[in-house]
C-alpha cells in the first residue's frame, strides 16, 4: 500500500530498482522524515530543559519559603525576648528607686 503511495507521487530508487536517481519526491520524503526526527529531539531537549528549570525554580521556591516562615519565628522569638527584658529592667528600675527611697530614709533618720 505504502509503495503503491509512493510510486504515485515519484520514483525513489531506495524502493524501486527501476529508477536511476533518486527523485525529487524521494529527497523530500526523505528530508521530511529527517526534519521531523530532528525536531522531535530538538523538542524533547526543550520540554527536559524547561522541566528541570521548573523543578529547580519550585525548590528554590519552598526552600524561600521555608526561610521566610524561619524568619518569623525568630522575629517572634525576638519579640517575646524583648518584651521580657523590658519587664525586667522595669522591676530591677524600681527595685532601685525603693533601695533609694529606703536609703535616704535612713539617711534622714
Amino acid at each position: 500500500m505504502l509503495l503503491i503511495l509512493l510510486s504515485i507521487w515519484g520514483c525513489m530508487t531506495e524502493l524501486s530498482k527501476d529508477c536511476v536517481d533518486m527523485s525529487n519526491a524521494a529527497s523530500t520524503y526523505v528530508g521530511i522524515i529527517a526534519g521531523a526526527i530532528i525536531g522531535g529531539v530538538v523538542s524533547w531537549w526543550i520540554y527536559d530543559r524547561q522541566k528541570k528549570t521548573s523543578n529547580s525554580q519550585d525548590h528554590i521556591l519552598n526552600r524561600i519559603k521555608e526561610l521566610e516562615e524561619n524568619h518569623d519565628a525568630i522575629l517572634k522569638k525576638l519579640a517575646d525576648f524583648d518584651d521580657k527584658h523590658e519587664s525586667t529592667l522595669d522591676a530591677m528600675t524600681e527595685l532601685h528607686r525603693k533601695i533609694d527611697s529606703l536609703i535616704r530614709q535612713d539617711d534622714a533618720s
